[in-house]
């Protein structure tokens, strides 16, 4: 039984969808109908979508859901929370439900790499001849990950096959495990990864969500925060012991708080305390801290005289 209000839930499936556009329009009036709030894709090959909603709202949408043949057997991921995470309620159609712009498309329900339940994958990521290849975008991983993971320099998701060409040498012939969030990324990359040639691949199954729940690993080996794209940012994993990867930009001191760059031309996710944000005006570089737009600055009314006083202490 539900202890909060609110619940957020986690959700995808690869399965035909004739017209997304369509599709996508009349499912935002029935998620707003409802009272829910999220984000939501739709695309030919099938749904991707994390809302939030008051607990009775959100069951209704599952089972309204489940009663559509195409996501009978969907698996809802459940969080609790006091209130929304999202601002409003978008429902998008898009090309793909998760960026990778392949020439040659992978299809999930017909090539991807092999499940791993969470016990599984606890003991393959002990394994010594297994290479963990983390399938998120690198400020993902800087929050938390697999303790032993690989971290691709890739910033965004469509960039990864790319990176996996250039490290080859990184991966050899070993055995490969990846994961992501919720799994949906995995489904696909780990399909790719057996169509480059690799032999021996397999992927979390549900993603980092559903380890970190398993009542039996109850998250263990994973080390920071899961950096999650609602407004909650960053949500514990590990329920045995809690060590902090993150590092703040500007001092290199534990940290697990993200800010946005106050550029808005750069944007950049940074990891910064409180105090720091302060002192650096939220800016990951003299040339944004300087930047005509800067946010920061306009949010908080800096006449020009005190931005010059504290570039003067930033510089010395």
């Amino acid at each position: 039984m539900s202890q909060k209000p609110y619940r957020i839930l986690l959700y995808y499936m690869y399965v035909p969808i004739e017209d997304p556009e369509e599709f996508a329009n009349e499912h935002n009036v029935f998620c707003k109908e409802l009272g829910l709030k999220g984000r939501i894709l739709v695309a030919n090959e099938g749904i991707n979508g994390t809302v939030s909603g008051p607990v009775e709202q959100t069951e209704r949408y599952m089972e309204v859901m489940k009663q559509d043949p195409r996501f009978a057997e969907m698996v809802f991921k459940i969080d609790e929370a006091d209130g929304h995470a999202f601002p409003k309620m978008k429902v998008r159609a898009r090309p793909e439900l998760v960026t990778l712009r392949l020439e040659d498309d992978v299809n999930p329900n017909e090539l991807t790499g092999k499940y791993l339940e969470p016990k599984e994958f606890f003991e393959r990521l002990q394994d010594e001849d297994t290479i963990v290849l983390d399938a998120r975008n690198d400020y993902e991983y800087d929050l938390g990950h697999f303790r032993g993971a690989i971290r691709p320099d890739i910033k965004n998701f469509r960039d990864l096959p790319d990176w996996v060409r250039e490290n080859k040498e990184l991966l050899g012939d070993k055995k490969i495990i990846t994961y992501c969030t919720g799994g949906i990324r995995c489904e696909k990359f780990s399909g790719w990864l057996v169509k480059e040639g690799f032999e021996d691949v397999a992927q979390l199954h549900g993603g980092i969500v559903t380890y970190g729940k398993d009542p039996e690993v109850k998250g263990e080996l994973w080390d920071g925060q899961l950096y999650v794209f609602d407004d909650r940012i960053g949500v514990p994993v590990n329920q045995k012991e809690h060590v902090i990867v993150g590092k703040d930009y500007f001092t290199g001191e534990p940290c697990e708080r993200y800010v946005n760059c106050a550029n808005p031309a750069c944007n950049k996710k940074i990891l910064c305390s409180e105090e720091n944000e302060h002192k650096y005006m939220r800016s990951c570089s003299d040339e944004c801290r300087t930047h005509p737009r800067n946010r920061y600055v306009a949010e908080h009314g800096l006449p020009e005289a005190e931005v010059e006083e504290r570039l003067e202490k930033v510089r010395a």
